[in-house]
């Protein structure tokens, strides 16, 4: 089967926040974020534009808050937060590479943030600002894979991409199966009807009602971002009908 991508002019990256902490499992690694943020300028500098949602799962998951004993909704908040320190953290690296950014809040942070408005991260997406949208939705119960979908959408990014820990998806786990078989591509109906778990469904469905590409891959890659913004062979890809 042929795998003939287009190539990209903006895009949102979806980035977790494991991304950020390598094997820590926690907080951000400093070479790490220094690493990644050289390779978003380099992308922003090839005139790609770009908007990146970052999770926060580093420091705070809003879906094991009951673990501390605490509500669903006060833990989606102090999630959102996290997401807020690490899109910070990821702005001031890429800055220091040369680019601008500009982190935008759903939750008003006046000092901090500026307030996300479509109309105004458009306009600095345009002016070759790397744009990044944080605290999710600004609604609990919606996880950060879903405020990627939507804000990929509304800021008519023309692809979604995701990136994870291995080289795209799989049939299994390949952490846990040796044999795991990879799919170079994929439609939004597979996924959903094989669970693949490549992001949650609330935000595969946001796609595949809306016609919004998914590109999984490797970010531990260098150079990963340029290659599947180039429309190369890596990872994969999930569209329509897949023939």
């Amino acid at each position: 089967m042929n795998d003939i991508r287009p190539g990209f002019k903006r895009i949102l990256l979806k980035l977790s926040g494991e991304a950020l902490s390598g094997d820590k499992g926690f907080g951000i690694d400093p070479s790490l974020l220094l690493a990644l943020a050289s390779e978003i300028a380099e992308v922003s500098r090839s005139g790609v534009e770009m908007a990146i949602v970052v999770g926060g799962g580093n420091i705070f998951r809003g879906l094991r808050s009951d673990n501390y004993g605490l509500d669903r909704v006060v833990g989606d908040h102090m999630g959102m937060l996290a997401t807020v320190i690490n899109s910070l953290a990821l702005a001031q690296a890429i800055e220091s590479k040369g680019c601008k950014t500009a982190v935008m809040s759903a939750i008003q942070m006046p000092g901090i943030a500026g307030l996300y408005v479509r109309e105004r991260a458009l306009e600095l997406i345009a002016d070759g600002r790397v744009v990044l949208p944080a605290a999710g939705t600004g609604n609990p119960f919606f996880t950060t894979d879903t405020a990627a979908a939507l804000r990929a959408l509304e800021l008519s990014a023309d692809a979604l991409f995701k990136a994870t820990k291995v080289d795209g998806v799989y049939d299994s786990d390949p952490e846990s199966n040796p044999s795991a078989r990879p799919y170079a591509q994929l439609s939004y109906r597979d996924v959903i009807a094989g669970n693949l778990k490549v992001m949650d469904l609330t935000a595969v469905s946001l796609a595949m009602e809306n016609k919004l590409p998914i590109v999984v891959f490797n970010i531990r890659r260098p150079g990963s971002i340029l290659s599947a913004v180039k429309g190369e062979n890596i990872g994969t890809f999930i569209k329509g009908d897949v023939p």
